[in-house]
This record gives C-alpha cells, sequence and structure tokens, in this order.
C-alpha cells in the first residue's frame, strides 16, 4: 500500500496536482525546477516493491539489476538536478549505483544475520559451500571470508569502470558521486579487516569522512 501511494504521488506530480504531502510537495518543486525524469522515480518505486518479500538474490546480477532499478536511478536523478545530461556520466553512475548496491547488501549481514535472514547471491554462496546457517552463525571459516571477497571484488571492479570515464565527463558532474568516498572507505576497511563482514571496525562511524569528502571535492575527482 505504501509503494501505492508514492506510485500515484508520482503521477499526480507529473499531473502538476501532487497530494498534500510534504515530502510530495518538496519533490514536486524539484520535478518542476529541474524536469526531473519520471521514469526513474517509477523504476524506483517498481523494483522496491518487488523486493518487499526479501528474496534472496539468486546471483550477482540479480542484486546488481536491484541495484541498478534503485541507486542507479537515484544518481541519474541527482545528475540531472545538477543540470547534467551527459551519456558518459550517465554511465558512471550506473557503476557507482552498482557498486554502492552490493555494498549495502554487504553492510547489512551482521543485521540480517541476528534476524536469521541471509540476502547475499546464491550462486557466490554455493561456488564456496557456504550456507545460510554460516552466516547465521556469524562463522569466520575462509568460505565464509571468500564469499564475502567475490562480492566486494565486484564491488571495486565496479567503482573502477566509473573512474574509467573520469576524463570524459565535465566535473560539474563530480559531486553527485561523492558516495564513492563511502564506498571506497567500506571496501578498504573490509580489506583491512581480512573479509570478516561481522568485525567491529564494519559497524563504526567513519569520523574522517568529512574530511574525506572536502580532500576529493577539492581534488575535483571521485
Amino acid at each position: 500500500m505504501r509503494m501505492q501511494f508514492w506510485r500515484d504521488a508520482v503521477q499526480d506530480i507529473y499531473k502538476e496536482t501532487p497530494p498534500h504531502h510534504p515530502v510530495a510537495l518538496a519533490l514536486s518543486q524539484a520535478v518542476q525546477r529541474h524536469r526531473l525524469t519520471k521514469r526513474w522515480f517509477m523504476r524506483m518505486i517498481d523494483a522496491r516493491e518487488q523486493n518487499l518479500d526479501d528474496r534472496t538474490y539468486r546471483n550477482i546480477q540479480e542484486l546488481e539489476t536491484y541495484a541498478e532499478n534503485t541507486q542507479s536511478s537515484l544518481l541519474y536523478l541527482i545528475l540531472e538536478t545538477l543540470g547534467i545530461k551527459d551519456v558518459q556520466a550517465d554511465h558512471a553512475a550506473s557503476h557507482i549505483g552498482k557498486a554502492q548496491g552490493i555494498i549495502t547488501c554487504m553492510r547489512a549481514v551482521p543485521y540480517h544475520s541476528s534476524r536469521r535472514q541471509v540476502f547475499l547471491p546464491i550462486d557466490i554462496c554455493m561456488l564456496h559451500r557456504a550456507s545460510q546457517e554460516d552466516f547465521i552463525r556469524g562463522s569466520l571459516e575462509k568460505n565464509v571470508k571468500d564469499v564475502i571477497f567475490d562480492i566486494a571484488s565486484q564491488a571495486h571492479v565496479h567503482l573502477e569502470h566509473a573512474r574509467s570515464f573520469k576524463k570524459r565527463i565535465p566535473k560539474s558532474a563530480f559531486p553527485a558521486f561523492n558516495i564513492t568516498v563511502a564506498l571506497d572507505w567500506h571496501l578498504k576497511t573490509l580489506r583491512k579487516a581480512d573479509f570478516n563482514i561481522f568485525h567491529p571496525s564494519l559497524q563504526r562511524k567513519n569520523t574522517l569522512l568529512p574530511l574525506s569528502l572536502y580532500v576529493r571535492s577539492w581534488k575535483q575527482s571521485y
């Protein structure tokens, strides 16, 4: 029902009759001001609705598709608010969104495991003979770490692909990709923890995040 509310709200926003809801009204103003693309909103809503039953991803491609439809769609909208309409920037956003979705899935493992739920791609778990029970028990065995290593590696590949477009997109698009600072930090911390997804260091706040964001912005990079 909640997803249907937002689906109807987006439809009404583009008819210039937004519902009297503070978020919907603010969103309506943004849509009018920046001419935001309706398709990205609908894609996020559809993907989230399909994911409400909390199904495990059968493979890494399913996880990437969900990330593309949600995280990448949001990045496309952010680019539009910056006035960026550039195919290369969209390609970078696609890869960054996929990396963000993959890392978000990994970050949630301790929480989901505490609720006896595991949403990591089944194909990678089967490859390393890691069961859902292994994650629920918080196992530190090598096969569990190998699962995390493979998934983290895929996120890293997407970030590297995104950076391969760096010289071909306008620098005014870079602020849309500030999330890469947090993604890099998580992958680096995970590597230091030897891919132990349950390590306490992964649950701590990155107190240097504001400084890292400033430095990345000063360097005009992402």
